[in-house]
């Protein structure tokens, strides 16, 4: 075995205070610095997942961090993936391949056979790097969860890791946390954290050294810096989001329906880097009644057939078939596309014990869940224009999860999109206005977003506009968060425990 990386841990005093967009910054930064970098999460609950190459799902926040250091995302990144389908289970992904369904305490029982998995992704990875930035999940002090814990002080011991604890100021409360993290701890595990950050400030710091000083003498663990909020557009980790809540104002609206289990709602992601767009996500009836969306979106779903049921008791499904006959357009995208259908079946009871269910009908389209996950990145070629879009010429690249095949009842249903491996993709209602499709990602393709965004433009009378550089945009991105990240730490202390040389 040869020399392995360096290493440092990141956690938390809670879930989603930023440790994630932290650790994408710190993989930027020693990045830029000339290090071979590799982030780690050993286990991630989230619905938000991506295929790699090889056809293994992971969760997206690896992938962004692994964007950061300019690597190609790797499921040793992320060895254990839960997928909640329940509120008291989920599908376990392990190593990218979902082996089997699990309540919380079955799964609780279950971790400590995941050590061997969890050690074998991390050593593989730190052979290959000059550093490792590794993240924990939620917080350390959930202390029912210590036994057989290895995300948090569990791996940090695994592995000899020193720790930093991220604080949320937004959230308020940020010194009674982060001590009350540290503290609830045994000493041996306090001894591990080598400093903390205060994430998300907004406002003058000099307001908030005096109770950085009065933290010294009480924790001796220093404090190494505070991050201003900075406001970046890069994918959430999960659906704990402020992006629900987003106020920004723009003339062209894009509707996100918030399904009970929605997933990869991240494919709207790419509509935040235009000022004259806003993205807004409707959770009720009444939202979806007021608004006035340009285009409606049905996103990803980890249980289909319990979210057609929620629609349809909450008349949330009435109130999108309403807009659309009002002309507005909507694209069904993996488990939104099969809720748009007319039928889904589910012969082998995969999520319910209902054989067949009514869809929403917008597309003229039957599915049948199965047993085994499509999981692959694509490339295809558009074959039927969505509204007015000219599919000549205009290639589509995303990636597959789903667990079910969808056809069209009649030949006036045609596919959207005709893939590399010569299967078809998705449908498009006769009027083409509503288009479905299992491809995740389908708007971050440039020429397709463009010109779906140049019609909803002509019929509001505004001025097209030029193609936009998604990846390009995406890198802007990274490069901001790297800079803010690293103008406000210190970053003599972070090379320092790094090097294990720190002195506080």
């Amino acid at each position: 075995m040869g020399k392995q990386a360096k290493k440092i841990m990141f956690q938390g005093t809670g879930s989603s205070v930023g440790k994630s967009l932290i650790c994408a910054a710190m993989c930027r930064i020693f990045n830029d610095m000339g290090m071979t970098v590799r982030p780690f999460k050993a286990q991630n609950m989230a619905l938000n997942s991506f295929i790699t190459k090889d056809g293994k799902e992971m969760g997206r926040a690896q992938v962004t961090q692994a964007e950061c250091a300019r690597v190609e995302p790797d499921v040793r990144m992320n060895p254990v993936l839960l997928k909640p389908n329940s509120d008291v289970g989920s599908q376990v992904i392990l190593n990218g391949v979902a082996e089997f369904n699990m309540d919380a305490a079955e799964y609780h029982r279950y971790k400590s056979q995941l050590t061997d998995v969890v050690m074998d992704a991390y050593n593989t990875l730190a052979n290959e790097a000059d550093v490792i930035v590794i993240e924990g999940a939620g917080s350390p002090a959930e202390i029912n969860l210590r036994d057989n814990d290895i995300v948090n002080m569990g791996l940090a011991e695994m592995i000899d890791a020193p720790v930093v604890l991220v604080g949320d100021i937004d959230r308020g409360g940020v010194f009674a946390s982060i001590y009350g993290t540290i503290k609830l701890l045994p000493p041996e595990e306090q001894a591990r954290f080598a400093g903390y950050l205060i994430n998300k400030f907004r406002g003058d710091v000099e307001l908030l050294k005096p109770g950085i000083e009065m933290m010294n003498p009480m924790l001796h663990v220093p404090c190494l810096g505070v991050v201003p909020y900075t406001r970046v557009v890069i994918d959430d980790e999960d659906s704990v989001t402020e992006r629900w809540y987003g106020t920004h104002e723009g003339q062209i609206k894009i509707g996100v329906v918030r399904l009970r289990h929605v997933s990869n709602f991240t494919d709207v992601t790419v509509f935040d880097m235009y000022p004259e767009v806003s993205v807004e996500y409707y959770k009720n009836e009444r939202e979806i009644e007021r608004a006035e969306p340009d285009l409606l979106v049905i996103p990803g779903s980890k249980n289909t057939i319990d979210d057609v049921k929620h629609l349809k008791m909450s008349k949330m499904a009435d109130a999108i078939i309403k807009k659309h006959e009002e002309g507005v357009p909507v694209v069904g995208i993996c488990g939104g596309y099969q809720i748009i259908g007319k039928t889904i079946s589910d012969p082998h009871h995969v999520e319910s014990q209902a054989d067949i269910i009514e869809g929403l009908g917008l597309l003229d389209i039957d599915t049948e869940l199965e047993e085994t996950k499509t999981t692959t990145q694509e490339t295809g070629t558009m074959l039927n224009g969505f509204l007015d879009i000219d599919p000549n010429d205009k290639n589509v690249r995303g990636y597959e999860i789903h667990m079910g095949q969808s056809l069209p009842r009649t030949a006036e249903t045609k596919p959207f999109a005709k893939l590399a491996d010569g299967r078809y993709d998705g449908a498009v209602s006769p009027d083409k206005t509503v288009v479905g499709t299992y491809l995740h990602g389908i708007f971050d393709n440039d020429e397709l977003r463009e010109g779906l965004l140049n019609q909803i433009k002509a019929k509001k009378h505004m001025e097209a506009g030029k193609v936009h550089d998604y990846q390009a945009f995406k890198e802007s991105q990274y490069d901001l968060l790297a800079q803010t990240v690293k103008a406000a730490v210190d970053m003599d202390q972070i090379m320092a425990i790094l090097d294990g040389s720190q002195t506080h």
